[in-house]
């Protein structure tokens, strides 16, 4: 039970401090794009079931995979704009908040 409020305080809140932090001034603008990032998650829809708290995303799901890990993490480091930057941020957040679920769970 105590993982399942982890994942979801470091999915819908913890990223409240990371958009402080990227931004001071524009903390709300940078809370909705960091939550933007969870639409990542679409890729669960073509999972069966959809939904299984004991599944570990990391290597399963399309778009939780290496090849698109990597994509996250160049983008963080190589691109420059802003926006797309903080994009990338979030992707790489959520997949971090995904392998400590997966690591507590004991699934990977």
């Amino acid at each position: 039970m105590w993982i399942h409020l982890l994942h979801y305080f470091l999915h819908f809140f913890a990223i409240i401090a990371i958009a402080y932090c990227y931004q001071p001034k524009q903390w709300k603008l940078n809370y909705l794009i960091l939550l933007a990032t969870m639409l990542v998650d679409l890729d669960h829809l073509w999972a069966s079931p959809i939904f299984d708290p004991n599944r570990c995303s990391i290597g399963t799901h399309t778009f939780h995979t290496p090849l698109f890990i990597s994509v996250y993490v160049t983008t963080l480091v190589v691109v420059q704009n802003y926006h797309v930057k903080l994009i990338a941020l979030g992707l790489v957040f959520h997949m971090i908040t995904d392998a400590i679920d997966c690591f507590l769970n004991q699934t990977w």
